[in-house]
């Protein structure tokens, strides 16, 4: 029993050298972005984009719970809107703010985590003009603390979670969107 302990403990020790070894060597930052083309009018893609009740229509995560609390602070869709809500474990808790908008072009939003646990991340929607449609593009840049970027690469699949939620926001947006045009063009 002695020696299984002893082994053990040489397992536990070599694993945590380890992740604090190689997060000397990955990166803390973490960029991820996701596009989809739409084929609706700039003003009703924007109109989508640039209001948090806008956001509530195809908000990836509202699936995950159904009755998360959400509440819109300021003037909506403008600079210093805030967008905050709370939710089971799946989605936890969390502010995005707008700290930049710049009409048919791009948002730029502060999004604070709260929990499951704190941090900040920079997002950003991007909108251009493509033959096929519209162009928009979700993202967000952050940065991790060491050694938690060592744990992140080699305990989560950042990537493949938030390529889900983003891409079904994406087709979320792409149908309101381009049935809002629908909408209006039988008008």
């Amino acid at each position: 029993m002695k020696k299984f302990f002893k082994f053990l403990g040489i397992v536990i020790l070599l694993a945590v050298a380890f992740i604090l070894i190689s997060g000397l060597f990955i990166p803390r930052e973490f960029h991820f972005e996701r596009s989809v083309m739409i084929k609706a009018p700039k003003e009703v893609i924007w109109n989508n984009l640039s209001h948090f009740s806008s956001f509530e229509q195809w908000d990836p995560w509202k699936v995950k719970d159904p009755a998360m609390k959400r509440t819109i602070e300021g003037a909506d869709g403008t600079v210093g809107a805030a967008y905050s809500w709370e939710g089971n474990s799946d989605v936890g808790s969390g502010t995005m703010t707008y700290k930049g908008i710049y009409p048919y072009d791009s948002i730029l939003v502060d999004l604070h985590f709260k929990k499951p646990f704190e941090s900040r991340a920079r997002a950003f929607y991007r909108m251009s003009a493509e033959v096929q449609g519209y162009k928009v593009t979700w993202g967000f840049d952050t940065r991790m603390p060491y050694p938690v970027n060592a744990v992140s690469y080699f305990c989560f699949d950042m990537e493949g979670s938030l390529d889900k939620d983003f891409s079904s926001g994406l087709a979320s947006l792409k149908k309101l969107c381009e049935s809002n045009a629908a909408m209006m063009a039988m008008r």
